[in-house]
């Protein structure tokens, strides 16, 4: 049950990376607005077409929807650090490796 809730912490984490990221990485209103809004809501929507725990859209074999977490919530630490959060996202990716480890492992 407690990584459950690391998880849905990070699920939370990456979304808000993306959106930091958009955010501060658009050059006028539009294009942050757009990147600002627009990549969380794209993750999200990836989320619960692939992965969403209550039974995705678009059910996938383990071995690819293990690898399709991994890349979802790395592009969370992906996003920290271009934006110079470079040990948040550092430690981040070590939190979501660890998760997604028990998460895997513990069945």
């Amino acid at each position: 049950m407690t990584n459950a809730g690391l998880a849905f912490g990070l699920e939370l984490a990456m979304l808000a990376a993306l959106c930091y990221w958009g955010f501060k990485t658009g050059s006028t209103l539009a294009t942050r607005l757009l990147l600002g809004l627009g990549a969380p809501a794209l993750a999200g929507t990836f989320w619960a077409l692939f992965l969403a725990a209550g039974g995705p859209r678009f059910r996938q074999p383990l071995g690819v929807e293990i690898v399709l977490k991994l890349l979802a919530l790395l592009t969370g630490a992906l996003a920290m650090h271009a934006t110079g959060r470079t040990t948040l996202a550092v430690v981040y990716a070590v939190l979501v490796l660890v998760s997604v480890a028990v998460e895997y492992t513990a069945n």
